[in-house]
């Protein structure tokens, strides 16, 4: 178990990477580079746009691969997603700016963000369910939060490599040419992690069924509909917390309050460090006390710390900007260190990995490609605090709240024998 789920953090670790590396440029510089006849805050709105992008293709990722993971088995996930993700990070890199091919430029970023999208939402399906379905029955939660862990090592690798980019080049190195470098690492990121995965064992309850799904996605949607948009919206606030720190107070900080990039980047990543260090202890108290509790707190949590975090981003000043990021991930790692054993148990083993994967990256179009684009505009039709932003987020968060409620708990039933919920 500690091998396959080493195996299974670094991987989900390298495809974040790649995926929240184009989150930073985006927010910081892709905008001039690739929309330069736009005006800066619609630049950077159309940067935003091409983020979205990846979390629209996120969904079809996850039919697709759900599709193989359900029909073959979820080990050729792993591979296939890895090798997507990759090639199209690195290719990301390579593209020339607006000032040298024109309207091409946008575009082919545009194709490219997309099929790290359809990498991503084949990513996180395999890896969750490979660790899920070969841990014992009462520490689920805690071997699933593995892989949970790996998007925060990705995204402090990601900016970390940022980070020092910014510390050792000149804006004009960084502009010209520094911001592909994170791009160009992931192909030895990938290589990496296609090493580690070669080994890898396939899921003994994948082996065990008899009777293989021949169209998952049709099961899932007559099936278990219900389950995917119940799903679906309970993590939108998730991923609206994630982006809404991630991304887009970098890009507000940066442009509206003036603050250096790299104590925005340090903030950032001090209350990343938080959250990937709670995860195991959280998916602990998922598997002592339920699944859907710690998500009911997570939600409630979120819509009561939403304003307190925006009025303490508008202060400018690094402390309190770190404390409203720490409560933030906090809520959220309440909810998503659970994430990976309940969406699992929620489904049976014939079409587990295309309805959780589904589900879970929905939940990635509703609160992680919207929130960047809508609280840039938001914020720039308000003051120097952005309550509209506040009060955007509290209203998914209430949504969130609403639909984990109208969920079961599955802590005490056994994955193999989890009964399916009907539509």
């Amino acid at each position: 178990m500690l091998r396959l789920a080493a195996a299974s953090l670094a991987g989900t670790a390298i495809e974040f990477y790649d995926f929240f590396v184009y989150g930073t440029a985006a927010a910081l510089v892709l905008g001039p580079l690739f929309f330069p006849t736009f005006s800066p805050v619609a630049g950077t709105l159309a940067a935003f746009a091409t983020f979205g992008v990846g979390f629209v293709a996120r969904p079809l990722g996850s039919v697709l691969f759900g599709h193989i993971g359900d029909r073959h088995g979820r080990r050729p996930v792993l591979v296939a997603s890895l090798l997507l993700t990759g090639a199209s990070t690195v290719a990301v890199g390579c593209v020339p700016t607006y000032d040298t091919i024109g309207v091409a430029a946008p575009l082919l970023l545009l194709v490219l963000r997309f099929l790290q999208g359809l990498g991503i939402g084949g990513e996180w399906g395999g890896a969750v369910l490979l660790t899920v379905e070969h841990a014992p029955a009462g520490r689920r939660g805690l071997w699933s939060s593995f892989p949970q862990v790996g998007p925060a090592l990705g995204f402090l690798l990601a900016n970390g490599v940022v980070l020092g980019l910014s510390a050792t080049l000149s804006e004009a190195q960084f502009s010209a040419w520094g911001w592909r470098v994170p791009f160009w690492a992931a192909g030895v990121l990938a290589l990496v992690g296609l090493w580690l995965r070669s080994s890898l064992a396939e899921s003994p309850q994948f082996l065990d069924i008899d009777d293989h799904a021949r169209v998952p996605l049709t099961e899932v949607v007559r099936d278990h509909w219900r389950l995917v948009l119940l799903t679906a919206g309970g993590l939108a606030i998730g991923y609206a917390i994630f982006y809404t720190v991630t991304t887009w107070s970098l890009a507000y900080a940066t442009e509206r309050l003036g603050v250096n990039r790299s104590v925005m980047l340090v903030c950032i990543m001090g209350a990343v460090v938080v959250k990937g260090a709670l995860t195991p202890l959280m998916a602990v108290l998922g598997d002592r006390h339920g699944r859907r509790p710690l998500c009911l707190i997570g939600c409630a949590a979120a819509a009561l710390w939403m304003l307190p975090m925006v009025a303490l981003l508008a202060t400018g000043a690094p402390l309190p900007m770190f404390l409203g990021f720490v409560g933030a991930m906090i809520a959220f790692i309440t909810m998503f260190a659970v994430i990976a054993a309940y969406l699992p148990e929620l489904y049976e083993p014939r079409v587990r990995c295309t309805g959780a994967a589904v589900g879970y990256n929905l939940g990635g179009v509703l609160g992680g490609a919207l929130t960047p684009i809508v609280a840039t505009a938001l914020a720039e039709q308000g003051g120097r605090v952005p309550w509209g932003v506040g009060a955007y987020l509290t209203g998914i968060a209430l949504l969130s709240l609403a639909c984990f409620a109208l969920l079961p708990e599955t802590r005490p039933v056994p994955a193999v024998a989890a009964e399916p919920a009907t539509g």
